[in-house]
């Protein structure tokens, strides 16, 4: 097949970038020709041509010059399948990897204290999200779509004339073999905690949208001297932080934090399905995150975690941290092949093959 694939900004870093990192080496590997079409590329990949693709403006104007820039572009060529990763005017397949951007300012709304509400998402940047999502979901530019959780598919559904045979769940995979080489004491002794501490993990920047207030919150009602809790992420520490949370700032090598750890607490108003909570998995560590978030459906409850319906009813997570803390290296974790990004890549490229198939007709 010879493909185009989207991704405006690419770096070496991130989720969705190690997700196409890993699908244009099993491209480039299955024989196939792949084209990246972004405004830069970080550790360009052999047999993968990049196609730069300028799209200047200020941060309302700059997602909807990259879409026209881009639709501009591929009429220059030919492509099997047009797959982006992107809000963009036209493609064979989208992934829907960011979820559904009007939902997201809906949670927002919702969570945001009573006196914000008035002043949120009046700014040009969401009205042109928001017209530019219309159009990636409208079924005449798109032919089909992948989601990463059954959450996101039902967002479409509800806010959009998309067939749903034309959706297709893949979920996230990550990296096995780095979250099995996490060093535990090493990791410990070095942010000072003891071995008898109970560490629990909270891994995240944008911490608004991945609740770090309502953890903080929970840490607070446990008083537990010997809990303590492990901060990961970009941004400023929040004020009245309480005694026993760490900041660590963001972390190269954060498979040890996960392995240093004894619970992952992850509270988000809004995510399409956080690689933390399969991180954590893969590390053998019990979550207990927010069902706004649509990776808490690899969770089953009780048994490898907990899921909290409203992530302001700190009330309920202080008492899922103190269950898994009696539960301690009692959870039953899922196959490790059901997180793997080898397994991701393997779906996501049928549903290419797929596209291609019906184009080609």
């Amino acid at each position: 097949m010879r493909l185009a694939l989207i991704r405006r900004q690419f770096s070496a870093t991130g989720g969705a970038e190690l997700y196409l990192q890993r699908l244009l080496q099993a491209l480039v590997k299955g024989g196939h020709e792949p084209h990246l079409f972004a405004e830069s590329w970080e550790g360009q990949l052999g047999g993968v041509q990049f196609h730069a693709v300028s799209a200047a403006g200020d941060r309302a104007q700059r997602p909807v010059h990259f879409a026209d820039a881009v639709a501009a572009e591929l009429t220059k060529h030919a492509f099997d399948v047009v797959f982006s990763l992107e809000r963009t005017h036209r493609q064979d397949v989208y992934r829907a990897g960011d979820g559904v951007h009007r939902v997201w300012l809906q949670r927002r709304r919702q969570f945001a204290s009573w006196w914000r509400r008035p002043f949120l998402f009046t700014g040009a940047f969401h009205r042109n999200m928001i017209e530019l999502e219309a159009r990636t979901f409208d079924p005449a530019n798109t032919r089909h779509i992948i989601v990463n959780s059954d959450m996101v598919r039902r967002e479409i559904l509800a806010h959009f004339q998309f067939p749903a045979s034309r959706i297709h769940l893949v979920r996230n995979g990550i990296d096995l073999d780095r979250y099995s080489h996490g060093r535990r004491s090493a990791t410990r002794e070095r942010f000072g905690v003891k071995p008898d501490d109970t560490l629990l993990l909270f891994v995240g920047s944008g911490w608004e949208r991945k609740g770090l207030r309502f953890v903080l919150s929970a840490f607070h009602r446990l008083k537990a001297p010997r809990v303590k809790l492990l901060v990961v992420g970009k941004g400023k520490p929040p004020f009245a932080v309480p005694d026993g949370v760490i900041f660590a700032g963001p972390m190269s090598d954060v498979e040890h934090a996960y392995a240093a750890a004894d619970l992952l607490v992850f509270l988000p108003i809004y995510e399409p399905s956080s690689n933390v909570v399969a991180e954590a998995l893969a590390s053998d560590l019990p979550v207990v995150t927010s069902a706004l978030n649509g990776a808490s459906e690899i969770i089953t409850p009780g048994k490898n975690g907990t899921i909290i319906p409203d992530p302001r009813d700190t009330d309920a997570v202080a008492e899922a941290i103190r269950f898994w803390i009696r539960q301690r290296g009692q959870a039953e974790m899922p196959p490790k092949e059901e997180l793997s990004l080898e397994r991701n890549v393997e779906e996501t490229l049928a549903v290419l093959e797929m596209a291609a198939k019906e184009k080609r007709r």
